[in-house]
């Protein structure tokens, strides 16, 4: 008996560490997938990051003497569980179809909603006192899971001009899905050009179908006849893909391409381009050590013991390993732009910028002219460039020469300013050296260009939630909703993204509703050549979220034409017009007496049972309402 209690008690003892172990390893795993496809890779990236924040976390974890306390031991295990479940989530973003992801964009956006909800409530309870964990890295997981609340809430704004091409090409419309310039679009944005990751994806698509095992017919008949107009356009041949042959094992070995666990840096878990040897004689990628070093640690980030000396010695032989598999596997190595092993590509920026940077504030027009060109044209090369030029001072003074009389000038300078705020700590630089109020006046007074870039620019600081009042506080909706009513096709465009992502701000949406929005929403909704029907309908959804809005837009010509695009648009617009419809018609009984007699009762039934998921939700919810109205 007592030989059975001390045998319970030595697996118990083991039980803490193990699960320590295989939390280890699910970050680590994670770090060798493969690129995400793009249409989720905003999310993949931010979920890989709070991967590796949990590293110090576990280090601590590892530390902690057995036995592990039961409580212990069960939130290991409910924090494993969630991180396998994020892991399957972005092993599907990295190795599944690139068309069904697309297609299925907001489907997968509710899938990392549910991975943050998992992490969240896993960090919710952490019995940090029965663990014994330290104060220091109990501030971190109480940031961690302040982090993972708040990204929980948040969800992204589609690539509305993707979702847009999609449903066209997916429609059946023959004429208008066989449209040369929409499907090299998509090839683009897909990144389906390339005949080698077009075959990549046959083989998933090959591989999808087998799962599905004879179900989703239509849906998968879809996604061929878009992969034959991609395999078109590059000058392949078509398949059936279902009758096709097993494909080479090649390509079975890119579809789940692995990076060896050897080639990632132990500290960043990004594979190493420059790795070196340290006194441990463990290897880090070298950029990542220097740091460490840099920060007074004398230690060996993996082994921890305390090193005789600092030296680094390159590691030439892992580094030929990893060029080698590379060049095999066709899989891309970041660009470091510090590193002296490269002598070509943006290093050369690093002397190229600071003097362009300098003659920005020459008092020679024309070197100013040639500067602000040359960093707009640099700026948008690569995002080691929107870093130099930020480093090297370069915004100040951008935002100066957006108050010359020069047109060009004025053009180039806006632009510039909208490629470096593609870099997330440069929004936050332009914004506060007070870029906006002059981006605003360039808005209203620039040449068409400097307009269009102008908007653009505003929506891509707006990103950031402070800038979403700023921008309304500083007067620019006006000028956007002028955009919007009397631009071209591509500054209609601009302006409409920019308005969109301002009308999340609860206060923008009055500002909006002031300056005039609704009647060239209402006039984009006639106008289908612009393509801008479901951003207009999203807009109108946000304005009809206060009074004000409801009674701007809640005629009965309006409603009318909700109803007509429940019945005949686009499953998208439906969608739209649907989610539009039922905000008007929660707060307003006329409006659902209105709509039944435009016919919208039969059409809310053909959406429930063929619409997309969210238009079943949302003719579910009005059928709901209307059943209730005729009961009052």
């Amino acid at each position: 008996m007592a030989n059975a209690h001390a045998l319970e008690e030595e697996e118990e003892e083991g039980e803490g560490h193990e699960a320590v172990e295989e939390i280890q390893r699910v970050i680590e795993s994670v770090a060798q997938f493969g690129q995400y496809r793009k249409t989720q890779r905003k999310e993949c990236h931010n979920l890989v990051r709070r991967f590796k924040l949990m590293l110090p976390i576990v280090e601590e974890l590892r530390d902690i003497p057995e036995p592990f306390h039961e409580n212990g031991i069960v939130w290991l295990k409910k924090l494993r569980d969630a991180l396998l479940f994020a892991k399957e989530l972005l092993r599907l973003c990295s190795q599944g179809s690139k068309i069904l992801l697309a297609m299925e964009t907001e489907a997968y956006m509710i899938k990392f909603q549910g991975v943050y909800e998992k992490l969240s409530q896993a960090f919710e309870d952490v019995p940090c006192e029965e663990l014994g964990i330290s104060d220091e890295v109990r501030e971190q997981i109480e940031l961690m899971h302040t982090q993972l609340k708040r990204a929980r809430r948040r969800t992204d704004t589609q690539d509305m001009e993707l979702a847009m091409d999609m449903m066209v090409v997916l429609s059946g419309d023959e004429q208008r899905s066989a449209d040369s310039a929409i499907i090299e679009r998509l090839a683009k944005k897909l990144e389906l050009q390339r005949v080698e990751d077009l075959k990549i994806e046959t083989l998933a698509i090959k591989q999808l179908a087998d799962e599905r095992k004879g179900q989703q017919v239509d849906s998968t008949k879809k996604i061929i006849g878009l992969l034959n107009k991609l395999k078109r356009i590059a000058g392949m041949e078509e398949t059936s893909v279902l009758d096709d042959p097993v494909l080479p094992r090649v390509l079975v070995k890119s579809i789940s391409l692995v990076i060896p666990h050897e080639f990632l840096c132990p500290i960043t878990l990004e594979i190493m381009t420059d790795p070196v040897i340290i006194a441990s004689g463990q290897t880090y990628e070298r950029e990542s050590i220097v740091k460490w070093f840099e920060s007074k640690h004398n230690t060996c980030p993996k082994t921890r013991q305390t090193l005789d000396h600092l030296q680094l010695a390159p590691n030439c032989a892992l580094k030929s390993i990893i060029e080698e598999w590379c060049e095999k596997n066709h899989f891309k190595l970041p660009k470091k732009f510090k590193s002296s092993s490269q002598n070509n590509g943006p290093i050369i920026n690093i002397q190229e910028i600071p003097p362009l940077v300098e003659s920005l504030s020459s008092i020679h027009l024309e070197e100013q002219r040639r500067a602000v060109e040359k960093i707009r044209m640099l700026s948008k090369e690569s995002p080691e460039n929107r870093i130099l030029v930020a480093e090297h001072g370069g915004i100040p003074p951008l935002i100066q020469i957006l108050s010359y009389p020069d047109s060009k000038i004025q053009e180039h300078a806006v632009t510039a300013l909208l490629n470096l705020s593609i870099d997330e700590k440069n929004k936050r630089l332009i914004s506060k050296e007070g870029a906006i109020p002059a981006i605003i006046e360039v808005l209203e007074n620039g040449s068409i260009v400097a307009k269009e870039n102008s908007a653009a620019c505003l929506f891509s600081l707006s990103m950031l939630d402070e800038n979403k009042e700023l921008v309304g506080l500083s007067n620019g909706i006006p000028p956007l909703v002028k955009l919007l009513r009397n631009g071209t096709v591509r500054g209609k465009k601009d302006a409409i993204t920019a308005l969109f992502n301002l009308s999340l701000n609860h206060a923008n949406k009055s500002r909006a509703i002031s300056a005039g929005i609704v009647a060239p929403l209402l006039q984009l909704l006639k106008d289908t050549k612009t393509n801008m029907i479901d951003e207009a309908l999203s807009i109108l959804l946000l304005l009809s979220s206060i009074s004000e809005g409801r009674q701007e837009i809640g005629q009965l010509s309006f409603i009318e034409t909700l109803v007509e695009f429940i019945k005949d648009g686009t499953p998208k617009n439906k969608e739209c017009a649907a989610s539009v419809l039922l905000e008007l018609c929660t707060n307003n009984y006329s409006y659902i007496l209105a709509a039944l007699q435009y016919g919208v009762y039969e059409h809310l039934i053909q959406i429930k049972g063929s619409g997309t998921n969210r238009a079943q939700r949302k003719a579910n919810a009005l059928l709901d309402l209307i059943s209730r109205s005729e009961q009052i």
